[in-house]
């Protein structure tokens, strides 16, 4: 079977890399994905695969199997694009100003939507379900939950996502299990105290005072808090404050992210943000206001989805390029949201060509791009995955 596959999926290369190079060409961003979204709809439904909306810009579509029965898998892309400009000077560079996939969701889509026809061709072998997810806003953690919660997972017996890698040779297939890709949680924290003269400092609340104690007690919680065994990042990337060099300022803001591994951690750490930040503001009778978006679970591969996923890839690759104790990445990705809710696996596809500089940029670089025999490699993936799985 999987020669069968390879031989499909190469018959069909050239049109995948069309359909990269195309979602390359007109990056959208998280939640204004429109003509991707149009274009995803249209590929599918010259395919004859049935398909809906999931909010504004997401797409399910559904293939059934002709023999019936079976159980159900998902298998996801995201499809959305980084606000960055492209410096890459190639025929398909963006066309777009401002905006990037700079991330390889591009890549995600197109091998999806190569799966989907290839799959199609198969429909008469396949007992069970396949649902198709072209996901939207995975760069600011707002798409995945649309699903979820819209219940398009109630039936899903199994889930299933790839992304491409920069950092690993094109021709390696990663599966790992447990945690892969850490949570993201953004907090906002707003101080407000009283302005005074800078030279009358007891007659005001410095706001700015504040803040700055705030983010040095913060790091206490890895030093102290925490397993050290236990990854955590507590991070501040933004402080602002004040309006004058002779003014006690009365608004201080900060901005930061918390990052872990384990859903317990996640929330423990999170608390105690909120719990100290509240509590350096009492000490300096100030006030405070604390927002938290959660942005994305920690993402957990399931043992047994990992272990399965690592089988698949030794059929498509040679045992030495299947790599299964790739390192934790603190990235995160709202496929954690699947499987906080369904087993499955995220699994990764190496991209870099060592002969080739311009496909060696890390992830989010203006200048990002991929070795494209990397996408024969995913589509496979995809679809073997699928397959497998539903004749277990």
């Amino acid at each position: 079977m999987s020669h069968k596959i390879k031989v499909e999926v190469l018959t069909i290369k050239d049109e995948i890399v069309s359909l990269r190079r195309y979602f390359h060409q007109h990056p959208e961003p998280s939640l204004k994905e429109y003509e991707t979204a149009k274009k995803i709809q249209q590929e599918l439904k010259a395919l004859g695969i049935p398909y809906e909306t999931v909010g504004e810009t997401g797409t399910i579509a559904v293939l059934e199997g002709k023999r019936g029965g079976g159980k159900t898998i998902l298998l996801r892309a995201d499809i959305d694009a980084l606000e960055l400009e492209d410096a890459k000077d190639l025929p398909y560079s963006s066309e777009n100003p401002g905006l990037n996939h700079a991330c390889g969701h591009d890549g995600h889509t197109a091998t999806l939507l190569g799966a989907a026809k290839v799959l199609k061709k198969f429909a008469d072998q396949i007992s069970g379900t396949i649902k198709l997810v072209f996901q939207q806003a995975e760069e600011i953690g707002a798409g995945a939950r649309l699903f979820v919660e819209g219940g398009h997972l109630e039936d899903v017996d199994e889930v299933f996502s790839l992304h491409l890698d920069s950092s690993l040779p094109v021709g390696t297939l990663a599966s790992r299990p447990g945690a892969i890709a850490a949570s993201c949680d953004i907090f906002k924290i707003k101080v407000h105290g009283v302005s005074a003269h800078v030279a009358q400092p007891h007659v005001g609340k410095d706001a700015l005072l504040t803040a700055s104690s705030i983010v040095c007690e913060l790091q206490n919680i890895v030093a102290r808090v925490v397993d050290p065994l236990d990854p955590v990042v507590v991070g501040i990337g933004v402080m602002r404050a004040g309006t004058r060099y002779n003014i006690v300022p009365n608004l201080a803001e900060l901005e930061g992210t918390v990052r872990c591994f384990s859903h317990e951690t996640r929330r423990r750490v999170v608390q105690r943000v909120e719990q100290i930040a509240l509590n350096v503001a009492t000490a300096h009778e100030t006030q405070l206001e604390f927002e938290v978006y959660e942005a994305a679970a920690p993402c957990i591969n399931h043992p047994e989805s990992a272990a399965f996923a690592a089988r698949v890839a030794r059929e498509i690759v040679a045992d030495s390029q299947v790599i299964t104790e790739e390192k934790k990445a603190l990235g995160a990705d709202d496929f954690a949201d699947f499987l906080a809710v369904k087993p499955g696996v995220y699994t990764r596809v190496g991209t870099a060509n060592p002969a080739d500089k311009n496909t060696q940029y890390p992830h989010h670089h203006e200048k990002f791009d991929i070795d494209e025999d990397a996408l024969v490699l995913a589509t496979q993936y995809y679809v073997l995955y699928a397959l497998n799985y539903l004749a277990k």
